[in-house]
């Protein structure tokens, strides 16, 4: 990617996005209610006699806990990561002495040890969900070990160790699959929704550019029209004027700068790569694939062009859309950037596809990486040089958008390859749609 792409890409982001402080007390205060139904339905419903007095207290402890910070903290505080991973060690140490109280791992509720740790997973770095996995496991070790008998009508029941381990092997597995697999999962979705941002800027700055290439050809027209009436007026001012007067420099002055006035608005309604500005104005694919491809294009890499279609004739007309204009010049610059000497981009066309190859000398994509092309924060250089490995991503996103396929391999010469392929059906439906849109608009 180019630095002008960069400058509209969002920062890397930290791993730990804030936690609302409201959501976290409300979770607990779930928990305290299942406590107490819990308690009270197993002592007085089922009639298994409780140790109720300290096992109130520890749920009480966590009541008092809420309301402190309830009295002390704005619901509307977002915690930060230390302060998160505490709030949740809290819950898991609350949970780990009412176990105690009540049978240990013989107690079935042993499982929702698990929980505080799922959700640090889902919302904190791979750090502190390790730490609280590790308390985790140590409060699950120590209630195999310790703990006050599990409550019964009778006689307390023997378990013999064999069920224990086996209960203790199941928590401490489940704590760290689950743990993990969440934290996998949550850090992959917060990725993936910072690089669609990434890819949400770069088409919006895409599309500003689009913009503002329009506005000035709009410009350029409406000015051209009082611009010819003060050239005209400056010529004659000119030519009535006689040779000595005082003004007749200042009229040849105006004069000159109407004249010069109406070559660079000319040059803005009919420059190359202006023309086209107007995201719905319609032109050959070549002509945009070269557009998009030329745009910072870096001279000390030659960048060629050509065409196989079927005949200039039968050229597909291409609406300038900033998807895929962005699209093709990620993959062209990021092609100029690998390659050694050249890179080649070939245009074609016939009744049923249009296909568009980018092609280098470089080093070709890595072996262990061709699979997986197209995920956000994959690169060779991510972090080196503001590389943040989103280019291709970018590149993929915005182009699917436009009814693209990719493909992406290494040439047997060595290089890398990539193919976009397009339905031309639907391609060219696209433009006319859009231009008959506009048509209605105006």
């Amino acid at each position: 990617m180019n630095l002008a792409s960069l400058a509209a890409l969002p920062e890397p982001r930290p791993e730990f996005d804030r936690i609302s402080l409201r959501r976290l007390v409300l979770i607990r205060w779930v928990a305290i209610v299942g406590q107490i139904a819990a308690l009270m339905v197993v002592h007085f419903a089922f009639d298994f006699h409780l140790a109720m007095f300290p096992a109130f207290w520890v749920v009480a402890c966590s009541v008092f806990v809420n309301l402190a910070i309830g009295l002390w903290r704005r619901a509307a505080t977002r915690l930060g990561e230390k302060e998160a991973a505490l709030f949740l060690g809290y819950d898991l140490v609350q949970l780990g002495v009412l176990l105690f109280i009540t049978g240990g791992l013989e107690n079935p509720f042993a499982i929702l040890i698990v929980a505080p740790v799922t959700i640090a997973a889902t919302v904190l770095s791979l750090r502190p969900v390790i730490a609280l996995a590790v308390l985790a496991v140590v409060i699950i070790s120590l209630l195999a070990l310790w703990h006050m008998p599990l409550p019964w009508r009778t006689l307390p029941l023997e378990f013999p160790p064999e069920l224990i381990f086996g209960g203790w092997t199941a928590l401490v597995v489940a704590t760290v699959f689950i743990g993990g697999y969440a934290w996998s999962v949550a850090a992959e979705a917060r990725r993936l929704r910072d690089a669609v941002s990434a890819t949400q800027l770069a088409l919006a700055r895409e599309q500003r550019v689009s913009a503002v290439g329009a506005l000035a050809a709009a410009a350029a027209h409406e000015l051209g029209s009082p611009l010819a009436t003060i050239a005209v007026v400056s010529k004659e001012l000119v030519h009535d004027l006689p040779s000595d007067s005082p003004h007749r420099e200042d009229a040849e002055l105006l004069w000159s700068q109407s004249e010069r006035c109406r070559e660079i608005l000319a040059q803005l309604q009919h420059h190359p790569d202006e023309e086209g500005a107007s995201p719905y104005s319609r032109l050959p694919i070549s002509a945009l694939v070269e557009a998009a491809g030329t745009l910072y294009h870096d001279a000390e890499v030659r960048l060629i062009f050509a065409t196989t279609g079927a005949g200039a004739h039968d050229e597909p007309l291409v609406r300038r859309s900033p998807e895929i204009m962005h699209g093709l010049h990620n993959l062209v610059q990021n092609a100029l950037q690998f390659a050694r000497h050249e890179v080649s981009v070939t245009t074609h066309w016939d009744p049923r596809s249009v296909t568009v190859e980018i092609a280098d000398d470089g080093p070709g994509f890595p072996a262990h990486l061709l699979g997986r092309l197209g995920e956000p924060y994959l690169s060779t250089r991510a972090g080196v040089s503001n590389h943040m490995g989103l280019g291709i991503f970018i590149a993929q996103s915005l182009l699917e958008r436009s009814g693209a396929d990719l493909t992406f391999d290494n040439l047997v010469e060595g290089g890398a390859h990539i193919v976009i392929s397009w339905d031309r059906a639907n391609l060219e439906a696209v433009t006319r749609r859009d231009a008959a849109e506009v048509g209605v608009a105006r």
